[in-house]
């Protein structure tokens, strides 16, 4: 019985501090920044360069929503 309290309690300790670390790791990865493409790089992603619309954005394809410049 004793045994099985001790288990538990390690595996509970395991966990948490799983979770913790886990929370840590996330936290500190830093926010990527937006890239900026070219026209031609937006066409060979398989998108189409949205030039002089809002914003000038590559629409769809691999850098969907991302500036052209």
């Amino acid at each position: 019985m004793r045994i099985r309290r001790i288990l538990a309690a390690v595996i509970a300790t395991a966990a948490f501090a799983g979770l913790g670390l886990t929370g840590a790791a996330t936290a500190a990865t830093p926010q990527a920044a937006p890239s900026v493409v070219t026209p031609s790089e937006c066409k060979q992603g398989g998108g189409t360069p949205a030039v002089n619309e809002d914003g000038n954005y590559c629409k769809g394809g691999t850098y969907n929503g991302e500036q052209v410049d």
